[in-house]
């Protein structure tokens, strides 16, 4: 596997980003514990993360407030760190530690890709924007992550994950991928 999902992904939650105004910081999200600005906290923050999970750090999610500065320079950074990193020989078949279970690089990138890609989908969602997003790349990701997770880690508290819902008629294929993570499409 390749950092190319991931690239997608990046490029893809970019565009919402670039469409945020200070105004809906404050506005609430598909993820009901976020609100605008706290979400793109996440989607900056994940990007130093995977970084460290790669590094072999022990992690938890940065505090720092992106949402309040350059938080499209600071994502930038931190996505073409993160790239960069995914992209070094032999970090694809490699195992790392993420949240006490043993993973290889090849699935870290595509949990990366799926975590920057559907959280893009809730920023465009809670401010208005196309949720049309990419939708080559929600249907490989659709297809990986149904592999990927089991029924048993869905919860009604969304931890890890919610249970699936269904898309709807019309429905993009980034709104199907939003519903198979238990989003309201």
């Amino acid at each position: 596997m390749s950092t190319d999902l991931l690239e997608l992904a990046i490029t893809s939650t970019r565009s919402v980003l670039v469409g945020v105004v200070p105004e809906q910081l404050r506005d609430p999200t598909p993820c009901a514990k976020w609100n605008v600005g706290q979400l793109i906290n996440h989607v900056v923050g994940d990007q130093f993360f995977f970084l460290g999970v790669l590094a072999g750090e022990e992690r938890i999610y940065d505090s720092s407030d992106f949402s309040l500065g350059n938080f499209l320079s600071i994502f930038d950074i931190g996505a073409r760190l993160c790239v960069e990193a995914f992209g070094n020989e032999g970090v694809m078949i490699e195992t790392f530690t993420l949240s006490s279970t043993e993973t290889t690089g090849s699935s870290l990138v595509r949990i990366a890709a799926t975590d920057t890609f559907v959280h893009g989908w809730d920023l465009a969602r809670a401010t208005g924007q196309s949720t049309d997003l990419a939708p080559d790349l929600a249907v490989k990701l659709l297809v990986a992550e149904k592999v990927a997770i089991s029924p048993i880690v869905r919860s009604a508290s969304g931890s890890p994950f919610a249970p699936e819902r269904a898309p709807g008629v019309g429905a993009s294929e980034a709104d199907r991928l939003a519903a198979y993570f238990g989003r309201h499409v």
